[in-house]
């Protein structure tokens, strides 16, 4: 029973494998849909010559029958399809010379010999146009050999040959003629029916190709900034920029150790991702490139790329945002989080870091001067250094400023930010004095 049922499952699948290509499986459904009609045909010839009764053989037909049937159970069985191609293919050009020859000629056997066609026409369907040419000149060459000894033998009488009335003969050559067209035509058709299936897998399978990469870029994009990952996509080159004016803001959780002790991983991280996601969406509102999360810690910069003109004002915008956010929104910071934000202007290095798993990071002194102001400061407070100040004092209030001593820095001179200016006009063309 298994392997009936495994034989009945070729049989409807056409033999296909699930490993086949398309082009596979366009020659192998047309061979099983070819196979199928001249089995038909031929059940119809044979119904035609038992009708007619001993005038016309049903020998030859009977036989082609049986070896179509033969050779696609062997194909079953085997699976081996160029097998299987080639002897049909055989069988479908020689046959019909061998049912004339018995016969007679084209006259008394009615064209029969046109079926023959079907054998070239079949390999420009199931092989290809180049391999197709040797059975067209294999099907030439029988018709002419056909002809010539028609030609030569056609005054000869042969003993015992029945003689076959006009009416019957002029019936199979139009039957010949329009069952054979009739074929061809249906090839021609069921090929190209196929190839629009096939097409429109390709074009199914392609839109989620387009899907997928979307998907991939997007992710891409969610890692690096969309300039660095285009760079990345089309070039294997280490990317490393240095930038000679890039603002640098850190924002760190006070208190987060304290908090998240009392707390599952599940819940530490709701809250995390809440309050990030948060900054994420007024980082991309603002024009800035989020660099990172660090533990509690986010990473911001602005200058890196065209998005934003005054991206050190874009940059002080955004702090006061996040600080105003976690006050006023306790959806977000359900559980009254605070923060400290430290801001610093000047020089970087920008690049991707390792091959798997890559990330885009900053190095430089403005980077580990932004990150010590903001370990150091006020919970809840923007402070900048001097060079963000300068950058920043036209439109905003700032307190007066104080020292910090930074490790690794020294004394520093810090500006807490209060916010925007009510009203300003000239700028004046000295920076105040601190």
């Amino acid at each position: 029973m298994p392997s009936f049922n495994s034989l009945i499952a070729r049989i409807r699948h056409a033999g296909i494998l699930p490993t086949d290509s398309e082009e596979v499986r366009l020659q192998k459904s047309l061979l099983f849909f070819a196979t199928g009609l001249i089995s038909l045909a031929s059940m119809f010839w044979l119904f035609i010559y038992w009708q007619i009764n001993p005038r016309i053989s049903s020998t030859i037909p009977f036989l082609f029958q049986l070896l179509l049937i033969a050779n696609l159970a062997l194909y079953l069985k085997t699976l081996k399809l160029k097998l299987f191609r080639q002897t049909q293919l055989a069988l479908f050009l020689f046959m019909p010379f061998v049912a004339q020859w018995s016969t007679g000629n084209f006259i008394t056997a009615c064209g029969i010999s046109l079926w023959a066609l079907l054998a070239p026409v079949g390999a420009m369907l199931m092989i290809g146009t180049r391999e197709a040419l040797a059975w067209f000149f294999a099907y030439v060459l029988l018709t002419a050999i056909s002809g010539g000894f028609d030609y030569y033998l056609a005054d000869t009488t042969f003993p015992g040959l029945v003689s076959i009335p006009s009416s019957t003969m002029l019936l199979f050559f139009a039957l010949n003629f329009t069952v054979v067209s009739t074929l061809v035509f249906l090839l021609l058709r069921y090929s190209s029916i196929e190839k629009q299936k096939a097409l429109s897998r390709l074009k199914e399978a392609h839109h989620l190709l387009q899907l997928e990469q979307a998907r991939s870029e997007r992710l891409l994009l969610n890692i690096l900034p969309g300039p660095i990952a285009e760079r990345l996509k089309n070039s294997d080159q280490t990317i490393a920029d240095a930038f000679a004016d890039v603002s640098v803001m850190f924002v760190d959780i006070v208190n987060f150790t304290r908090i998240a002790e009392g707390m599952t991983p599940l819940q530490v991280f709701s809250m995390l991702n809440r309050v990030f996601s948060s900054f994420d969406e007024l980082a991309e509102k603002y024009g800035l490139e989020k660099i990172k999360t660090i533990g509690d810690a986010y990473m911001v910069a602005g200058g890196l790329n065209d998005q934003q003109e005054n991206f050190t004002v874009a940059l002080a915008d955004l702090a006061l945002a996040m600080c105003d956010l976690l006050q006023r929104d306790f959806q977000v910071n359900a559980m009254r989080l605070e923060v400290r934000i430290g801001i610093s202007s000047g020089p970087v290095i920008a690049g991707v870091v390792g091959k798997k798993k890559f990330i885009y990071d900053l190095w430089g002194d403005t980077v580990n001067l932004a990150s010590r102001i903001t370990g150091e400061v006020f919970p809840g407070f923007v402070h900048v250094d001097r060079a963000t100040y300068r950058k920043l004092w036209p439109w905003f209030d700032f307190e007066a400023p104080r020292t910090l001593r930074l490790k690794g820095k020294g004394d520093t001179i810090v500006y807490r930010l209060i916010g925007r200016k009510e009203s300003f006009g000239d700028f004046p063309g000295n920076v105040p004095n601190d």
